[in-house]
C-alpha cells in the first residue's frame, strides 16, 4: 500500500497566495500509487498566529469546499495544510504548507482619492504620478491596493511593484474596480520613500462602436487611486493615500491607445538633473503640477480573476522583403502581445511598428484592423543601445512592418512578447493526424490571444469586446484546456452587473448601448455557470449567478408569452453560416427562430436544474415545467412527425438533437436527414457560430461517426482544415476569413484570431479521445474513446481537479488497444468501441479489442456511379475533380461548390453543365483506370 500524499489548492488566482475573500474554498489533489484509492477522510490544520486548528473531514469529498474556520482578517497571513486517509485505512503525510494571504479590504478602510493629470494636453492623455513619504521607523510589513479606471503600474523607489501587464484589467468601471494587492515591504528603506505611477487610458479611454457611434464610454481621461499600508515594528501602522498632495506630469509616453498603439519619445525621459528617476526619492518634481481630482471609482474588490503576464517570446522567423520593398517581421504565429526592441541610433531617429495577422498579396494585409491602427512609433533618445517594449496597449499579429531602423538591420534585435492571462494549463490533445493536431493547437492559441483579462472575440480590430455568444459556445472548450474558473468567474459578476431588467447585452462589459435580447448571446448567462459546474464542480458560482440566470429566463418567458416560442424578433441566428453573404453575416440557413426557441428550452432547463442543485424545489418545479412547454411548443411548430425540421438545415437538426429538444424517438431519422445533408454538402461544414459546436455531436450521437470523420478531416473550403492548409495558426472568424487565391474576404468583418469556431476542440477531447466528465468536477469521468477510421491513434490529458487524468486509444493489425489514467478518489465508467463497459477506480488501465473500422473494399467507379457513390470514395472524387480543373479551373471550383451529392443522380448527368463530350470520355477513362488499379490491388 502507497501511503497517499496531497496538494492543497485554495481558490486564489493563480500562482498567487493571495485570496480575495475572508471565507475561500479549499480543494486538494492526492498522489499515491495505490489502485482504485478513495479517501475516507482527511484531515485540515490551519495556522494562525502560532496556534493549529484541525477540522476533520468524514467521507471522500475533497473538491469545493466550504472554509471550516473562522474567516480571514483582512492581510491576515495564516498557513494551511492536509492529510488524508483511504479506504486501505493508511493515513497519508501532511503536505507542505500553504501560505495564504487575506488580499481583501475590510469594511471602509478604502479612502483613496482618485487622481489624475491635470489640464491634460489631448484626450486619452498618458500620465505619470508621483508623492514621497517617511517610513520612520522600522517597517514589519507594507502592502499596497491600487486600482484604476485606465492601465497602470507602481513603482517604488525606482522599481516596478510587480510583473503584471495592463492591470487592473476591464470591468464595468462604474460598477466595480478591481485593487491589485501586493506586498512591497522589500522595496522600502528606511527614511524617504518615493512612489511614481504610470498611468494610460487603454479600455477607459478607448472608442468603442461601429463607425460613426464610436466614442468613449468611460470618460476622456484616465485616473487611478491606491493606498499604502505601512505597518511598523513597533505595532502602529499608517495609510499612504492617493490625495491633492500628489503630483503629476506628461513624459515620454505621449499617446497611448488599444486600437492606435503607443508613441513614446525617450528624449522625454522623466529623469532630473541629478540623474535621479520620477518614481525615486528626491526626484526633482518642480516642474510638475498638483494632480486633478475626478469623481471617485467605485469602492474596488480584491481580484478574483488571473493577472496577465508576459508568457512568452517567440524570435523573427524571417525578414521578408514585399513587393513595395517593405520590411516585414515574420513571427511564424498569430499571436497576442507586442514588440521588444533594441536599437541604436541617434537622437529624434523614429522607428515605427505596424502589425497585422496576414500578409495579403505580399504586403501587410491591414484592411480587417478597420479603424485600429495598430502602430507603435519609438523616438530615440539616442544614448547608446535602447530597449523598448509598448505598456499600455497589445496587438493581434502575425506580421510586423518595421521603417525607420537607423542603419542596418537585425532580426535579433526585436522580438515578439506574448501576454494574456497566466491561467494554469490543464489540457492537451494529439492525433496521428497532423493537420488535425495544427487544428487544435490553432485553438490554443486562440485561446491564449482572446483570454486577456476577458474573454474577446478577437485582439486586433477596432472591437476586442466580451461578445456574450462567443465565450458561450467556446467555454467548454475553454475548460479543459486551461483553469478558468477564476477567470469566468470574474466576467460572470459582470455580466450580472451590466444586465438591464434581466437582458444580458451583447457584450460584456457593455460598451455598445441598451441591452437587447438575442439567442446564443444573452444565454451565456446561464450556461457558462453551468459549465463551471460540469467541469469544476463550482456551486458558489452556480449559486451567486442564480438571480442572473433567473432574470434572463425571465426574459425570455416574457418575449415568448402564451406560443412558448421565441419569434419574429432581431436575432443574430447561426452567425457566419458559411453560406450567408459577406456584408450579411446572419442570414443563415437555419431559421433564427429555431435558434431563439431552442435555447429558451436550453436557459429554461438550465434554472430548473440550477434551482434543484440549490434546493429550491418550487422554483425547480416551474421552470422545468415551462421547459416542456417550451420543447413541446418547438415540436410542433417546426419538427414534422417524419423526422424533418421545417429549416431543412444542419444547425437545425444539430439544436433538436443535442439539446434534446426532438422527442427520443425521432433521434434516429433527424441523425439520418443531418449526415445526409452533411453528404449532399460534398462533407463541407455548413453551419455557422451555432451549429459547429454541436454538429460533431449530433452525428456522433445518432450513429454517424464516419460522416463527422469526413466532416472533420475536410480540407476543401468551408472545413475546419481549410484554414490550416491555407497556413493559418489560430482560427479564424469566417470559414473563408482569407480566400484560396490570398485575398482577404471581402466583407467589413474579418478576423484571423477568433475562437469560436474552435469550439470543436471539445469535441475533439470529449469523444475523439473519449475524456469527459461524467459527474461534476470529474469526480466521475467517462472514458468513451471513439476511433476514427484512417487515424493511427489519438489521446487526451487534463489536469481535473482530483489530478492528472489520460484516455488515448490506438489501432495495430487488426486491434485497438485503450489506455486510461483515472486519479485518486475519482472513479471512471469506461465503454469501449465495442460496446463493453467497465467501472474502474482509479490508477493505469488498458484494454484491447477488435477493430471495427476496417476499410471496406473500394468500388468500381464510373459515370454511371451516383453522385452519393462518388463523394464517398476520395480517390474518385479526385479524379473528377482533377480532370475538370485541368481543363477549366472555374468549372471545377463551380462543380465542386454547387453539386449536391445525393444517390438519386448519376456522375455523367451532373457533368452535362460543366464539361464537354471530350472531357467527360477523360473522365470515364480516369475512373476506369482508377477501377482496374483496384481491382488489381
Amino acid at each position: 500500500m502507497s501511503q497517499p500524499a496531497a496538494q492543497i489548492v485554495v481558490e486564489a488566482p493563480y500562482r498567487s497566495d493571495v485570496v480575495a475573500t475572508p471565507t475561500p474554498r479549499i480543494g486538494w489533489r492526492t498522489e499515491t500509487q495505490s489502485p482504485g484509492w478513495i479517501q475516507t477522510g482527511a484531515e485540515l490544520e490551519l495556522g494562525r498566529a502560532g496556534e493549529q486548528v484541525v477540522h476533520r473531514i468524514a467521507g471522500r469529498d475533497s473538491q469545493g469546499l466550504e472554509w471550516p474556520f473562522e474567516p480571514l482578517r483582512p492581510r491576515e497571513e495564516v498557513t494551511l495544510r492536509v492529510r488524508v486517509t483511504g479506504e486501505d485505512a493508511v493515513e497519508g503525510s501532511w503536505s507542505e504548507p500553504q501560505r495564504i494571504v487575506a488580499g481583501f479590504l475590510g469594511d471602509g478602510e478604502w479612502t483613496a482619492a482618485t487622481v489624475g493629470l491635470a489640464d491634460p494636453e489631448h484626450e486619452a492623455q498618458p500620465a505619470y504620478l508621483r508623492t514621497e513619504f517617511e517610513a520612520s521607523r522600522p517597517v514589519r510589513r507594507a502592502t499596497l491596493y491600487a486600482t484604476a479606471v485606465g492601465a497602470y503600474q507602481m513603482a517604488v523607489n525606482g522599481a516596478d511593484v510587480d510583473d503584471q501587464v495592463m492591470k487592473p484589467g476591464w470591468t464595468p468601471y462604474r460598477q466595480r474596480t478591481i485593487h491589485e494587492t501586493t506586498d512591497v515591504t522589500a522595496l522600502l528603506v528606511p527614511g524617504r520613500n518615493a512612489i511614481g505611477v504610470r498611468l494610460a487610458g487603454a479600455w477607459a479611454t478607448e472608442r468603442f462602436g461601429f463607425r460613426d457611434s464610436a466614442h468613449r464610454h468611460y470618460g476622456d481621461q484616465p485616473r487611478f487611486a491606491a493606498q499604502l499600508l505601512v505597518e511598523y515594528a513597533d505595532g502602529s501602522s499608517e495609510w499612504v493615500a492617493t490625495d491633492a498632495s500628489w503630483r503629476g506630469s506628461t513624459g515620454p509616453l505621449t499617446e497611448s491607445g488599444l486600437y492606435a498603439g503607443e508613441a513614446f519619445d525617450a528624449r522625454r525621459a522623466l529623469v532630473d538633473a541629478a540623474g535621479r528617476g520620477f518614481a525615486e526619492p528626491g526626484y526633482d518634481d518642480s516642474a510638475w503640477r498638483p494632480v486633478a481630482q475626478p469623481d471617485p471609482v467605485a469602492v474596488p474588490e480584491a481580484r478574483v480573476s488571473p493577472f496577465v503576464r508576459r508568457l512568452d517570446e517567440l524570435p523573427v522567423r524571417e525578414v521578408i522583403t514585399t513587393p513595395a520593398g517593405k520590411t516585414v517581421l515574420d513571427f511564424g504565429q498569430n499571436l497576442v502581445g507586442r514588440l521588444c526592441i533594441r536599437v541604436e541610433g541617434p537622437a529624434g531617429t523614429v522607428v515605427t511598428l505596424r502589425h497585422a495577422e496576414v500578409l495579403e498579396h505580399g504586403e501587410l494585409g491591414t484592411r480587417p484592423l478597420r479603424a485600429a491602427d495598430a502602430t507603435d512609433r519609438y523616438t530615440l533618445a539616442g544614448d547608446g543601445v535602447e530597449e523598448w517594449e509598448p505598456e499600455f496597449t497589445f496587438h493581434g499579429f502575425r506580421y510586423a512592418e518595421v521603417s525607420g531602423w537607423p542603419g542596418e538591420f537585425d532580426p535579433s534585435a526585436v522580438t515578439a512578447v506574448v501576454i494574456h492571462s497566466d491561467m494554469e494549463r490543464t489540457g492537451w490533445f494529439e492525433a496521428s493526424d497532423p493537420l488535425v493536431n495544427q487544428l487544435h493547437e490553432n485553438i490554443v492559441w486562440g485561446l491564449r490571444g482572446n483570454f486577456l483579462y476577458l474573454p474577446t472575440d478577437c485582439p486586433q480590430r477596432d472591437e476586442r469586446l466580451g461578445w456574450t455568444g462567443d465565450i458561450q459556445v467556446f467555454a467548454p472548450t475553454a475548460s479543459f484546456l486551461y483553469d478558468v474558473r477564476g477567470f469566468l468567474d470574474s466576467w460572470l459578476r459582470d455580466l450580472a452587473l451590466e444586465q438591464e431588467d434581466g437582458v444580458v447585452p451583447f457584450v460584456v462589459p457593455n460598451v455598445l448601448g441598451p441591452a437587447r435580447p438575442a439567442a446564443a448571446w444573452g444565454d451565456a448567462a446561464t450556461i457558462v455557470p453551468w459549465v463551471l459546474h460540469e467541469r469544476y464542480a463550482d456551486t458558489a458560482t452556480i449559486e451567486r449567478q442564480y438571480p442572473s440566470m433567473k432574470a434572463w429566463t425571465d426574459v425570455l418567458v416574457g418575449l415568448a408569452g402564451d406560443r412558448r416560442l421565441w419569434e419574429g424578433m432581431f436575432q443574430f441566428g447561426d452567425w457566419l453560416d458559411p453560406d450567408a453573404p459577406p456584408h450579411l453575416p446572419a442570414n443563415a440557413k437555419t431559421d433564427a427562430d429555431i435558434v431563439a426557441s431552442a435555447y429558451f428550452y436550453r436557459s429554461a432547463d438550465a434554472v430548473a436544474r440550477a434551482a434543484e442543485l440549490l434546493g429550491r424545489a418550487e422554483e425547480a418545479a416551474g421552470y422545468a415545467r415551462i421547459a416542456e412547454e417550451v420543447r413541446a411548443a418547438f415540436a410542433a411548430e417546426y419538427l414534422t412527425p417524419a423526422g424533418r425540421m421545417m429549416s431543412d438545415a444542419q444547425t437545425a437538426y444539430a439544436l433538436a438533437i443535442v439539446f434534446d429538444i426532438a422527442p427520443a424517438e425521432q433521434h434516429a431519422a433527424l441523425g439520418a436527414r443531418l449526415a445526409e445533408l452533411t453528404r449532399l454538402s460534398g462533407y463541407r461544414i455548413g453551419t455557422g457560430f451555432v451549429g459547429t459546436p454541436i454538429i460533431q455531436d449530433a452525428l456522433t450521437r445518432t450513429g454517424h461517426l464516419e460522416t463527422a470523420r469526413r466532416l472533420l478531416v475536410q480540407t476543401e473550403n468551408p472545413s475546419w482544415l481549410y484554414p490550416v492548409t491555407m497556413g493559418a495558426t489560430t482560427i479564424w472568424e469566417r470559414w473563408d476569413s482569407m480566400l484560396p487565391d490570398g485575398t482577404i474576404n471581402p466583407g467589413e468583418m474579418t478576423s484571423f484570431n477568433h475562437y469560436a469556431l474552435g469550439a470543436i476542440g471539445d469535441w475533439l477531447h470529449r469523444v475523439v479521445a473519449g475524456l469527459a466528465p461524467d459527474a461534476p468536477g470529474y469526480a466521475r469521468i467517462r472514458i468513451e474513446p471513439r476511433p476514427l477510421a484512417g487515424f493511427d491513434h489519438a489521446s487526451a490529458e487534463h489536469l481535473t481537479p482530483y489530478g492528472r487524468a489520460r484516455s488515448g486509444w490506438s489501432r495495430a493489425g487488426g486491434t485497438v488497444r485503450i489506455e486510461a489514467v483515472i486519479p485518486p478518489n475519482t472513479t471512471a465508467t469506461v465503454v469501449l468501441p465495442d460496446g463493453q463497459s467497465h467501472d474502474v477506480g482509479s490508477g493505469t488501465h488498458a484494454w484491447e479489442v477488435a477493430d471495427s473500422t476496417q476499410p471496406t473494399a473500394p468500388q468500381r467507379v464510373g459515370l454511371d456511379s451516383s453522385l452519393a457513390d462518388v463523394i464517398d470514395d476520395p480517390e474518385a472524387y479526385r479524379a473528377v475533380l482533377d480532370a475538370i480543373g485541368a481543363e477549366n479551373p472555374e468549372a471545377a471550383e463551380m462543380f465542386r461548390s454547387t453539386t449536391k451529392w445525393g444517390p438519386g443522380r448519376e456522375l455523367g448527368d451532373a457533368l452535362f453543365m460543366v464539361a464537354g463530350p471530350d472531357l467527360q470520355r477523360d473522365i470515364q477513362e480516369r475512373l476506369v483506370a482508377l477501377s482496374a488499379a483496384r481491382s488489381g490491388r
